[in-house]
């Protein structure tokens, strides 16, 4: 019997992670205003043909250019979970409920979708870097018996998301978002690509905002406490790596949800970016 391997990202994750973000091939470009661009990636031929559900699996890539924030406080404001209740508006629940090393944790997070989708729910496995060149947190979806999926909310994939986040100058920064995603829906196109030209830019915008916030909340809020640098700071329990294992997509329920949504697909026929 083989011994199970752990699932702790490595530094090749973390430089995959780099590539997707600098780079531009293959990626079409749906969105680009105000030092915000958006992006989605055109999976190769080859890709789509070796992916029997290639069609569900979406990456977009959001980056920002930020004059008047902080790389480190960026990098504060996504970790942060108390702070993201004041700005994340989609949140429903989020909580962190071990780590791992000092610099992973597994926790919970749900969202709520715009109606009449469902609302989505994941449980991941979430890492971290700081270099003298930049900030990078980066999750993915993992299992645990404890934490199934739960009645009333559709248990999505993140195959790999994260962010970063480098310094440009003393206070300012380019922050760069990057989702690979199984939303485990049969979603319709015109719904991605809502996702991606109108969402994605509200979301940086509330991200880039609740940077500027950030420094007053946090001097009135536990200003010294920040576990995500300060690792002895970190009072959650302690959880071998080795109880978890990655989610695959294809062990969790499809929910069809195309058939609620279709008479919204008349309303984008219209726009052809």
């Amino acid at each position: 019997m083989s011994r199970k391997e752990s699932i702790l990202p490595d530094e090749e994750i973390f430089s995959q992670f780099r590539k997707h973000c600098s780079s531009t091939d293959n990626w079409s470009n749906k969105y680009d205003k105000n030092g915000m661009k958006v992006w989605v990636e055109v999976p190769s031929t080859t890709q789509t043909q070796g992916q029997k559900n290639g069609s569900k699996i979406h990456m977009i890539k959001c980056t920002m250019t930020i004059q008047d924030v902080s790389a480190a406080t960026m990098y504060d404001v996504i970790h942060d979970g108390p702070y993201r209740s004041t700005w994340d508006s989609t949140m429903i629940e989020s909580y962190d409920i071990a780590r791992l090393s000092a610099n992973a944790d597994f926790g919970y997070y749900s969202w709520a979708c715009p109606s009449p989708l469902k609302n989505r729910d994941v449980v991941t496995l979430r890492s971290w870097q700081v270099t003298d060149e930049d900030y990078l947190i980066v999750n993915f979806s993992a299992k645990h018996p404890k934490y199934p999926p739960r009645n009333g909310l559709v248990r999505a994939i993140s195959i790999l998301t994260g962010y970063l986040i480098k310094p440009t100058g003393p206070n300012s920064c380019s922050f760069t978002y990057l989702s690979q995603a199984d939303p485990k829906g049969s979603l319709p196109k015109w719904v991605v690509n809502k996702a991606s030209r109108i969402l994605a830019p509200k979301v940086m915008k509330s991200v880039h905002k609740a940077g500027q916030d950030y420094p007053k909340w946090k001097a009135e809020n536990v200003p010294d406490e920040k576990p995500w640098l300060f690792p002895v700071q970190n009072n959650l329990p302690m959880m071998d790596p080795l109880e978890l294992s990655l989610q695959r997509a294809d062990s969790l329920e499809n929910v069809d949800e195309s058939s609620t949504v279709e008479n919204g697909e008349n309303g984008e026929n219209g726009d052809s970016s």
